[in-house]
């Protein structure tokens, strides 16, 4: 009888321990922050936010998401009827290295281990000399599930500060420096 409440006892503390070991590794990720003060908290919840749109570029796919404020934005037609996005307007882009799912159906692509997440954020003031938004970027890393702040020995290459996506954006200035467009639905 001891023996099997020992036994109970030990398997109780260690799924504790495993489990309360990916929740505290589950919130490292919001202590990360690029220099130029982005922070990977202030976008805290971005994984329930509504789709843009997806995509497919360099090998990866990827989900484009929005905070509420730039979903409004985008159906009330911005940019494309001129407007800036509001300040506080947010996007989220998850980047995974895509599978095939060989035993469903038409064996859709899908995807596989997360490469990466980007971030947007319009802040007029913050980020007054990158045409308003700040930018991140975190490196994912399955084998001990974290993320780091991108750096410049990525694949591709990141700057190591809030304003790293400026200067590819900036083809996009006409369109407040957002190449996404919002998918019909």
């Amino acid at each position: 009888m001891k023996r099997t409440a020992f036994s109970a006892i030990l398997i109780f503390a260690a799924v504790v321990a495993v489990f309360g070991g990916r929740a505290i590794s589950a919130q490292d990720k919001y202590t990360l922050e690029v220099p130029g003060g982005l922070a990977f908290a202030e976008f805290r919840g971005y994984e329930g936010w509504s789709v843009i749109a997806v995509s497919e570029n360099g090998g990866m796919i990827a989900a484009i998401m929005g905070n509420p404020t730039m979903i409004d934005a985008f159906k009330a037609g911005v940019p494309g009827n001129g407007k800036p996005f509001p300040d506080g307007a947010m996007m989220a882009k998850i980047h995974w290295i895509p599978k095939k799912q060989e035993t469903y159906p038409g064996q859709p692509t899908v995807p596989g281990t997360q490469h990466d997440v980007d971030f947007m954020l319009k802040d007029s003031k913050r980020f007054a000399d990158s045409g308003g938004w700040g930018y991140a970027e975190f490196e994912y890393d399955a084998a001990s599930d974290t993320f780091r702040a991108g750096n410049s020995n990525d694949s591709p290459p990141q700057a190591s500060n809030a304003k790293c996506g400026y200067a590819c954006h900036t083809v996009v200035k006409a369109r407040d420096y957002v190449f996404t467009e919002y998918g019909h639905r």
